[in-house]
């Protein structure tokens, strides 16, 4: 795992260090640069394989092609093989120089039989060709800026600004989509000119040009397969432990999160079972919260592992400004949890495997079984819905509790009742906590909401729902999660998180094949109701390595009662904060609308806490990210506003 970054440019010399420096923690271990008349490259490595040879940039044969790589490659020891037996002279035993050749081989085509997680950058140099790419689910990042002649790119946007290839501003756009998405969809990012390359993408530049091209589409939703149920899950637990075993590809320790759940937990059964050796696994508790480590440490005991866990502060403003800064966007309640499991872990281990993705390739969220029930409310006659039902729910108290009665009927009264079409049903469940049109609407100016060309955010989710890749419902918001929330929101936090302790995080549940072979799965064997029939396939394979009392009780979540907190211990904090919005003195958000999100929640008539930690987070992120303070100076206008 590391950091890459370039430049083609003038001067291009003197950026290259300044991009690479400000990331070191993605790799402390080593650096490397390359420059000519043309280009510089940097490169800060996390070794793990190959930990004396593989230095990068790494060259070819003739030195004529040159790679940075940020990632793994599982597949690397048949690709070695192959390219071998076929004239390829290796320089280092790192699993990534495999990509340098099969380039020679393939050129551009190369990427798609690439089997893991990368972020690349390479320079042709008797093309005069850049080519940069992402892996097939976008685990690894890549960020670009251009400019005339010029291209910048990093696996953070934090490195491109200091290239100074553009100046710091807000991307309007980007900011109106991530109010109802909790990201940034496509290539966006929150920095204006800076963009993101989506996943299972690769970009060329080439003569001050730049083009792009889609290597690999999920495209097995309509494959289904055949087979009896036992036959299925057999299939899916031989891919799994094919999968993990190759997730091991590694120099040094691999661990793996044990957050007590089931994807975390099966993970490190399959592990033990591969090894046949004792490892570390990590949990993390959270005083006075959800706390899920007596089945945590069942499973490190079952399996004689190592279990390596701390109970720590809720304290999740306290942790904003170092998760802004490693995210370069606002900070995200989840990736809360992944900071600080990752902080443990490095004090052990560098790699770690995770069980990220169970959710979303099995159908593993209660929203996925929501929606058959949203679709029979529909049906009740519109006058009862919006003349007695609706007012009726209105009425029941607010609780601020997690999954509480007050929010699932509210959701199934949004959802069910004012939704035109199934794929605007799902849009409403992703956004319901977040900010609506209207609301954004009456947040924004007038003056920004001119600046945005494109403010259709449900259009972002659509576009996938309905572009007829899958066709049976649950299937249609599976692939949609798996084309947006994975790679921008999920996979983003990850990396980011894990990173900020110099953590590589390997997910095999969202490994492109494992998602394939889901993709082909019936419907019916992934979701069979609520509770335990919620990811039913996953589940089965699941008890075959634990206990029934682990895989059928209710899910948990990871969570913080950050409604609560708006209430009542940061109810002054963000009063103070927002009585000094950066985004009112810009012109862009109104005063109005922000006190009005505030007052009612503080008072208790609504729930606008997803809302409000947005806002919240923007103002720190603008003040970090936009105007350069630092972190320690974040932390002291905290304490001051408190």
């Amino acid at each position: 795992m590391c950091g890459i970054a370039g430049f083609i440019g003038t001067n291009n010399h003197e950026r290259i260090k300044a991009m690479t420096d400000i990331m070191t923690y993605r790799g402390p271990d080593d650096a490397g640069y390359y420059n000519d008349d043309i280009i510089a490259l940097g490169h800060r490595r996390l070794s793990i394989n190959d930990l004396e040879g593989g230095h990068q940039p790494i060259a070819n044969e003739k030195g004529d092609i040159l790679l940075l790589c940020n990632g793994e490659i599982y597949n690397s020891p048949s690709l070695r093989a192959e390219l071998q037996s076929r004239g390829h002279t290796f320089r280092t035993a790192t699993d990534v120089e495999v990509i340098l050749h099969l380039y020679e081989e393939k050129g551009e085509k190369c990427f798609a039989d690439l089997r893991g997680m990368f972020g690349v950058a390479i320079w042709d140099k008797e093309n005069r060709k850049l080519l940069l790419a992402r892996d097939h689910m976008g685990q690894k990042p890549v960020f670009f800026a251009t400019k005339g002649n010029e291209i910048a790119f990093a696996s953070e946007p934090k490195c491109i600004l200091e290239s100074g290839i553009l100046g710091r501003e807000v991307d309007l756009e980007a900011l109106w989509h991530y109010m109802s998405l909790r990201y940034m969809p496509d290539d966006h990012s929150l920095f204006a000119g800076v963009k993101k390359l989506p996943a299972a993408t690769y970009a060329v530049w080439q003569d001050g040009k730049l083009r792009t091209e889609k290597y690999w589409h999920l495209d097995t939703f309509k494959n289904k397969l055949d087979g009896d149920e036992k036959e299925l899950t057999d299939e899916l637990e031989k891919l799994l432990l094919e999968t993990i075993e190759m997730h091991l590809l590694s120099d040094v320790p691999v661990g793996t999160f044990l957050s007590g759940g089931i994807d975390s937990s099966l993970i490190t059964a399959m592990t033990a079972k591969i090894t046949g050796k004792k490892f570390n696994t990590f949990s993390i508790g959270v005083n006075d919260q959800i706390n899920e480590l007596p089945w945590a440490e069942k499973i490190a005991k079952q399996y004689n592992l190592n279990w390596c866990t701390e109970t720590v502060e809720a304290d999740l403003i306290g942790t904003i400004p170092e998760m802004i800064y490693h995210m370069d966007e606002p900070a995200d309640p989840f990736g809360v949890g992944v900071y600080l499991v990752s902080q443990v872990a490095s004090k052990y281990d560098k790699v770690v495997l995770s069980g990220d993705g169970g959710d979303e390739n099995f159908a593993g969220y209660d929203r996925f079984a929501g929606q058959k029930l949203a679709r029979l409310y529909g049906l009740i006659p519109g006058f009862l819905r919006r003349g007695v039902i609706g007012p009726v729910i209105g009425l029941i108290p607010e609780s601020f509790g997690y999954k509480s009665l007050a929010g699932k009927l509210r959701w199934l009264n949004d959802v069910g009742g004012h939704a035109k079409t199934p794929g605007d049903a799902y849009a409403r469940s992703m956004s319901v906590l977040r900010f609506t049109q209207e609301q954004k609407d009456e947040l924004f100016t007038e003056k920004a909401i001119k600046q945005i060309a494109d403010g259709d955010s449900v259009a972002q989710i659509l576009k996938y729902f309905d572009d007829g890749t899958a066709t049976e419902y649950l299937d249609k918001m599976l692939y949609t999660d798996l084309m947006t929330r994975i790679p921008d929101q999920l996979l983003a936090i990850s990396d980011r998180m894990s990173m900020a302790h110099s953590i590589e995080i390997r997910p095999p549940l969202i490994d492109y094949k494992v998602t394939e072979f889901a993709a082909s799965l019936p419907c019916s064997i992934k979701l069979r109701g609520t509770g335990t029939g919620l990811k039913y396939i996953l589940r089965n394979v699941a008890k075959r390595y634990m206990g029934a009392d682990l895989v059928d009780r209710p899910k948990q979540g990871f969570g913080f009662p950050i409604a609560k907190w708006l209430r009542t211990d940061l109810a002054n904090f963000q009063r103070n904060l927002f009585k000094q919005s950066r985004f009112v003195e810009l012109g862009l958000f109104k005063q109005e609308a922000i006190d009005r999100l505030m007052n009612e929640h503080i008072g208790g008539k609504a729930d606008h806490n997803f809302r409000l930690w947005i806002l919240i987070n923007l103002e720190i992120w603008h003040r970090m990210c936009i105007e350069g303070e630092s972190i320690d100076s974040c932390h002291d206008l905290i304490k001051k506003l408190m």
